[in-house]
């Protein structure tokens, strides 16, 4: 069975590479298709979903929480929830065949099947290039406001990350193959890594 996940800084292109490497091997590529399911289940609104699950859980404590002075509200508990469906699919759908995930530490909570694991990253001015590409018309952010919300949103997944596994977001030692796609065209990568990775699995 063929799982491969994908880790990848904001605006780094992850998300169009593991759709180009799904298509490139005939398999299926999770991404949004996650939130989705998870909000119907749930029955919650999909931005709000999105909003929660790559945010740590560990954001709603206090330092207090150590010495026993806080209890989880419900923003919290709601959040536990949403990270628990969202690991239970994750299991599902890979238990399932062949795919690629992308995003959500799925390398971490699928770790029992050893999946093939990805991280992408770029520099500054292809990720401010590719946000803008994908930007809403009205959206006003200057590229100093863009590149903090990009660190934001990085800084989300590493702590989420880091709630279940000692290595770090991004480390190279984390990850079967690491891919810089500054300055490069996602599509002209994907020959290369496709081949990387069937060699790879070839060998196990």
């Amino acid at each position: 069975m063929k799982i491969i996940t994908i880790s990848r800084e904001f605006g780094s292109g992850g998300r169009e590479l593991g759709k180009r490497l799904a298509d490139a091997m005939g398999i299926t590529c999770y991404d949004q298709q996650i939130i989705e399911m998870i909000a119907e289940k749930e029955q919650l609104d999909k931005t709000y979903v999105a909003n929660k699950s790559e945010r740590s859980i560990s954001a709603f404590y206090p330092t207090t929480i150590a010495r026993g002075f806080y209890r989880p509200n419900y923003a919290m508990i709601q959040s536990a929830q949403i990270m628990a469906s969202e690991h239970e699919l994750i299991k599902k759908i890979a238990s399932e065949g062949n795919c690629i995930i992308v995003g959500r530490a799925a390398d971490v909570i699928l770790a029992d099947m050893q999946p093939f694991s990805i991280f992408v990253c770029a520099d500054d001015e292809t990720k401010l290039q590719r946000c803008r590409a994908r930007a809403d018309s009205d959206e006003k952010l200057t590229d100093k406001e863009l590149l903090r919300k990009c660190c934001e949103i990085d800084k989300r997944r590493a702590a989420y990350r880091k709630m279940f596994t000692g290595k770090k977001w991004g480390e190279a030692s984390g990850y079967h193959l690491c891919v810089n796609t500054s300055g490069k065209e996602i599509k002209q990568l994907v020959p290369g890594i496709l081949e990387y990775i069937q060699n790879w699995i070839s060998e196990e």
